[in-house]
């Protein structure tokens, strides 16, 4: 399928936040794994490629000399398909994806190249899997979307907690909630790409009802025993934090998993709903008040535009074009509970219910440091080398897929788990 001369993997952003974080991962990963993969890096200047490398060799020693250099511009088709075609597997840090990310999956049908990303926008996700998992079925290729904490920690765990369940699950509620050691620390806790892509998501939210009527036609089985959803926000005294529901793309991408666990594996869809934690009620109630304003002003270009020129002051800080500081990155640690309730005896049809509410409770955390950055960066060039050495324990023949129905069997979890990413079963100290 792959020409020789090919590449095994290009980063194509590397020049942006999380590419240079990308970039050192994956060299790191291919020592530490004893993996024999070429690898080279793509974006529009040469220029700046070649300062990216020069900059990461300054800081870390390592030699970067040899790294090939490729030009592609997003908005040149010819050198979009030029890039994909000298490699295996394209990992795509260019965003917004709604606005940029079905050029490159396009190229990438063309030229019959694996693809992943790290975006965490739910119509972008959604249409590529309607428009063209077929296609990439036919082509023999996998396309895998939220291959960072947008949404491995949730979705993975989920899959993590149901092979460690020992009985039925019925429904899993996750509470994520990030510290700072030594902190708090001044600054953003996010890059600006990041930001404005949530801005666009929410935007043009109102697309997804038209993509889901399409893309999910097949209705899952009525549940009789549902999870309910705490609306508005709670104090969990387990966890000792003021919550309220997750906004982010976490649920629906699991959600996705759990429909193809059922049609293509028989196996009972788990209901899912996704909290996020605050130390003070203070810092959640702020976090509301500026999600609702940034909420209404992302529905209007004019105010949409606003929100784009001053991503500081509408985030309350928490955005910038700097991004985090390093000492912010390496000393935030993020932590997901999964809090799962289902039965002992397992039922034999995936459309089966039990007649008695669940009766059994099962506790698993994700955690590991540096989120938006470290931790991303881990999960994204582990799932492309998931996909360049585990294909055969994924779905049969290629595709579109969440991270949990694409790596559920593979040593994904193993992997990460080996790399300071912990998934843990009942942890003594919750």
């Amino acid at each position: 399928m792959f020409a020789e001369d090919r590449l095994d993997i290009i980063i194509f952003g590397a020049t942006g936040f999380t590419g240079k974080h990308t970039i050192t991962q994956l060299k790191k990963l291919i020592k530490l794994e004893n993996l024999s993969l070429t690898w080279g890096i793509a974006g529009r200047s040469k220029a700046r490629l070649k300062d990216t490398l020069f900059e990461i060799q300054e800081e870390t020693g390592e030699d970067y000399n040899e790294v090939p250099v490729i030009i592609a511009d997003i908005d040149d088709k010819d050198s979009i398909e030029k890039m994909t075609a000298s490699a295996r597997i394209i990992i795509n840090i260019v965003g917004p994806y709604i606005f940029y990310g079905e050029r490159v999956v396009t190229a990438c049908l063309k030229s019959g190249t694996h693809h992943v990303d790290v975006s965490g926008e739910p119509q972008y996700m959604e249409f590529i899997q309607l428009k063209y998992h077929e296609a990439a079925k036919n082509r023999g290729i996998y396309l895998v979307s939220a291959c960072g904490f947008d949404s491995i920690p949730v979705d993975l765990g989920v899959v993590f907690l149901q092979k460690n369940f020992y009985g039925t699950l019925n429904s899993v509620a996750t509470y994520m909630y990030m510290t700072e050691d030594g902190g708090p620390y001044p600054g953003a806790t996010t890059d600006f790409t990041t930001y404005e892509s949530a801005i666009h998501a929410l935007a043009h939210y109102k697309q997804l009802r038209d993509i889901r009527l399409k893309l999910f036609q097949e209705k899952l089985p009525t549940v009789e025993h549902k999870l309910e959803t705490r609306c508005g926000f709670f104090k969990n005294k387990y966890l000792e934090k003021w919550c309220t529901v997750y906004p982010g793309s976490d649920r629906s991408v699991s959600l996705r998993t759990q429909r193809y666990m059922f049609t293509a594996c028989k196996q009972r869809p788990i209901q899912i709903q996704c909290y996020v934690g605050y130390d003070s009620f203070l810092h959640l109630l702020t976090t509301i008040i500026f999600g609702a304003i940034i909420l209404v002003l992302s529905k209007l270009n004019f105010t949409r535009k606003l929100l784009l020129k001053h991503p500081k002051f509408f985030s309350c800080g928490l955005a910038s074009h700097e991004g985090p500081s390093k000492q912010k990155q390496e000393n935030t640690t993020f932590n997901v509970i999964l809090l799962g309730r289902g039965w002992c005896e397992i039922l034999l049809d995936p459309t089966d219910e039990f007649y008695e509410p669940p009766e059994k409770l099962g506790l698993a955390r994700v955690s590991g440091k540096s989120p938006g950055y470290g931790a991303t960066c881990l999960m994204l060039t582990m799932s492309a080398i998931m996909i360049l050495t585990e294909n055969d324990k994924m779905p049969e023949g290629g595709g579109c897929y969440t991270p949990g129905a694409a790596f559920a069997n593979t040593s994904m979890i193993e992997k990460l788990n080996k790399h300071g990413i912990k998934f843990e079963i009942n942890p003594d100290d919750i």
